[in-house]
């Protein structure tokens, strides 16, 4: 038998880790739609499993895929982004201390104001990009986690992570990073010192806009992990065998769909650069945007889809956004097809984001047809 020369990251998600089936040479794994599993007749369990809350052989694929992409030990796949974070910050205990982005998705401000912070959990919004305002809001021996989004929706603001992870570790505390805007094809996390990685595997890791799922991934076995688990087991927030198998084959294709949204992503921020009708670009790939030394450090292959264009006001954007013709106007990120939205709508009162902003998540489509749309939709 001849050994397998070592593989890269593209290769391994294509391969599905070189998954063959022992018993039919398939090379797509099955669907293991069952809610439970039978016993013998010594009611011993027949397959190792009982009940398909969090135990079903369809997940395993997939968690152990994505598991191996990060650069961690263990995967978790839940039913959403939101529950994904949700486990995770409801691992710690009420009086537990966190730290976490201000500039981040405006669903997980709202989940710590609405529950958790009532719940019991304490908790500081800083400006992580500034290792010295994040250093500063540490609470010695009370801060448990420190979580930041980088690069952080919808503005795209970049976190250092090897040095936020130095001053999370140095204070006994965690580092938990949502890398859903990068995902594993542009930046792994752990490798830059990361405990935890968080994704809405809705995005970038399913790629495809059918699918609602959510995935924590660790970097070692620990006691926050195994609440973690507990937590998916009792509460049951878990993602459906077909929803698995779908995030599974999406991951396939994950290096070559980054590397054509990235881009596009970057001639799109370049050719707006300085236009008339753009106040400002909000894109880690430009030269002179805050962060992008850091970003170039910790990502690679590229600066990801996501870019926000600031115009001259709120009249501004909205006219802009009703004249696309290509651009999907439609919530959401990470699909093969390119989306634009008016993010102070979608946030309401609740969100922080300029009114003047439009959010663009750049799909797979012809670059020069998507930057026309946009020259026309911003034409006086």
């Amino acid at each position: 038998m001849v050994d397998r020369p070592p593989c890269r990251p593209e290769t391994i998600a294509a391969r599905l880790d070189g998954y063959l089936c022992g018993d039919t040479g398939a090379i797509v794994p099955p669907i293991h739609p069952s809610s439970t599993y039978a016993r013998d007749a010594d009611y011993a369990q027949i397959g190792g499993r009982g009940y398909s809350r969090d135990d079903n052989p369809t997940y395993l694929q997939a968690e152990a895929l994505l598991a191996r992409l990060e650069g961690g030990s263990a995967a978790m796949l839940f039913a959403s982004g939101m529950a994904a974070i949700t486990a995770l910050l409801q691992a710690l205990a009420p009086g537990d201390h966190v730290v976490c982005s201000r500039d981040m998705y405006f669903g997980t401000a709202k989940l710590l104001r609405e529950l958790l912070i009532p719940w019991g959990l304490a908790c500081d919004l800083v400006d992580t990009t500034d290792l010295d305002a994040l250093h500063a809001a540490i609470r010695p021996g009370v801060t448990k986690l420190v979580y930041v989004e980088t690069p952080a929706n919808p503005i795209w603001s970049v976190t250092d992570i090897a040095g936020a992870a130095a001053i999370a570790h140095e204070a006994g505390a965690l580092l938990a990073v949502d890398n859903t805007s990068a995902s594993p094809a542009l930046c792994r996390p752990i490798a830059h010192g990361a405990d935890l990685v968080v994704h809405s595997a809705t995005k970038y890791l399913n790629g495809h806009s059918d699918v609602v799922a959510g995935a924590v991934v660790t970097a070692a076995d620990s006691p926050l992990w195994q609440r973690i688990g507990r937590i998916r087991f009792l509460a049951g927030p878990v993602l459906g065998p077909f929803e698995a198998w779908l995030l599974l084959r999406g991951m396939r294709t994950l290096f070559v769909r980054m590397r054509a949204a990235c881009a596009s992503a970057q001639r799109i921020a370049e050719h707006f650069d300085g236009h008339p009708a753009v106040a400002q670009i909000c894109y880690p790939g430009l030269p002179g945007f805050p962060g992008h030394a850091i970003a170039a450090r910790q990502m690679e292959g590229g600066f990801g889809g996501m870019l926000s264009l600031r115009l001259a006001s709120r009249e501004a954007a909205l006219r802009a956004i009703s004249r696309v013709g290509i651009f999907i106007r439609a919530t959401s990120l990470g699909g093969v097809e390119s989306l634009i939205e008016h993010r102070a709508t979608i946030e309401k009162e609740d969100g922080t984001v300029p009114d003047d902003l439009l959010r663009l998540s750049i799909g797979i489509e012809a670059v020069e047809d998507l930057i026309a749309d946009l020259e026309q939709a911003l034409a006086e």
